[in-house]
């Protein structure tokens, strides 16, 4: 970005101009949205469940750096492995993507 297009931007900022976000800072912010409801929904499940990190990365073949990463929405786990979180968090875990920014993300226990 030059200097005329940075007085640009300034200026239609300082107006309250709406801008046009770059579909790639777009598409990270979305990435960042799922990671974090991943790992807020670890995190709800295993202090409901009333386990430590270091007991759930025990149940999950995990180590307990790995399951504070999850839980800090630093890394998103692939399938397989989101599948023994769920064994290890005693749950089914449900995840629902829309078309818009939302997700929604839950370990629940499992249907009687």
């Amino acid at each position: 970005m030059d200097h005329s297009q940075w007085k640009t931007a300034r200026t239609r900022a300082l107006l309250g101009e709406p801008r046009a976000e770059d579909p790639e800072v777009a598409a990270l912010r979305l990435e960042i949205r799922y990671a974090m409801a991943l790992g807020q929904a670890v995190y709800d499940r295993r202090t409901a469940l009333g386990l430590s990190p270091a007991e759930l990365a025990r149940r999950a073949g995990l180590t307990e750096a790995q399951v504070e990463a999850i839980e800090g929405g630093d890394t998103v786990p692939t399938l397989p492995l989101l599948h023994r979180l769920a064994t290890a968090l005693e749950s089914e875990l449900d995840i629902h993507v829309a078309s818009g920014p939302a997700a929604a993300v839950r370990f629940e226990p499992p249907a009687a």
